[in-house]
């Protein structure tokens, strides 16, 4: 089957509405493999902070026709967040190769009297449960780190609001129905910030982004422990040839060699991986969950 492969379009699963990092960074990709996989089609599945998507995914044919767009986000999400998991993110997903890491940003509408993230967090204390932040669903990369934010800057009065996605919650932070966001940066997200739209305050990055070193980390604002990398990538159900997912890995890391594409992921707020394999993936995912379960914990979050 794999010397023939492909021999009809790929469904890429981006398991959340348009607007967000996971379809900034999924419909490009598709159209990067139309010379080298043929067509690939997106088909957005949101809801459950990622899990309805990437669930549809580990039930698919293992066959290389269906694969996820996924990464840290639904991967802490099922292993740490669920008392009953749709999946078993380690045993229903083959990791194929990871594509960019994205930084969460600390974003707040205009009229928030705050132009630096310690004027915001003082506002906070200062309006203690009149604020309201919007995220991209509960036990996302995004609610995580909105409730990490707020263990650290010792504002817990700050209300959370999950969405289905972070588009959705971008439009609501932007007509103000929430003050305040926590997108990953996109290149959307980074022209909202120029316009005027909303102001990004900080950046979760360990260093500032090539895309926009003006705004600050948030270690740099005072929150040293407010690092938090997500990496995306690609992956395939549980049982797909070993073949047909290197196939696709080589395919990805090919397309990652264009300086254009390296660029146009860099100017829309990603960090190209450029030598990711499965093995690197996964080891990778691995330390994510270790890296947030004593977070979990500390915060007592449960979904379900």
């Amino acid at each position: 089957m794999a010397e023939n492969y492909p021999t009809r379009p790929i469904r890429l699963v981006v398991p959340f509405p348009p607007g967000g990092a996971f379809d900034a960074l999924g419909r490009p990709w598709a159209e990067k493999m139309k010379p080298l996989l043929g067509p690939v089609f997106v088909e957005n599945i949101g809801g459950s902070g990622a899990s309805l998507g990437a669930a549809a995914v580990a039930r698919a044919r293992p066959d290389g026709y269906t694969l996820l767009l996924g990464g840290t986000l639904p991967h802490v999400n099922e292993a740490l967040l669920k008392n009953r998991p749709l999946y078993d993110p380690v045993k229903d997903l083959d990791p194929i190769v990871a594509v960019a890491a994205n930084f969460i940003g600390i974003a707040v509408n205009p009229s928030v009297p705050a132009q630096t993230l310690g004027e915001f967090i003082a506002y906070a204390k200062a309006n203690p449960g009149k604020l309201f932040y919007g995220h991209a669903g509960i036990g996302s990369t995004n609610h995580l780190t909105g409730e990490l934010f707020k263990l650290l800057a010792g504002t817990p009065e700050i209300v959370q609001v999950p969405y289905r996605g972070m588009g959705p919650a971008l439009t609501d932070a932007i007509g103000g129905q929430v003050q305040m966001a926590v997108p990953g940066v996109t290149g959307q997200v980074l022209e909202f910030h120029r316009s005027g739209k909303l102001r990004l305050l900080a950046v979760s990055s360990p260093k500032r982004l090539a895309a926009a070193p003006e705004i600050p980390t948030a270690a740099e604002a005072g929150l040293p422990g407010l690092i938090v990398t997500a990496s995306l990538g690609l992956l395939a159900p549980s049982g797909t040839p070993v073949d047909i997912i290197e196939q696709i890995a080589q395919a990805t890391r090919t397309a990652l060699t264009e300086p254009a594409y390296q660029q146009f992921l860099i100017e829309g707020g990603f960090e190209p991986i450029l030598d990711s394999n499965p093995e690197k993936f996964r080891q990778s995912l691995a330390a994510d969950v270790a890296l947030w379960e004593p977070v979990v914990k500390s915060l007592g979050l449960k979904i379900d």
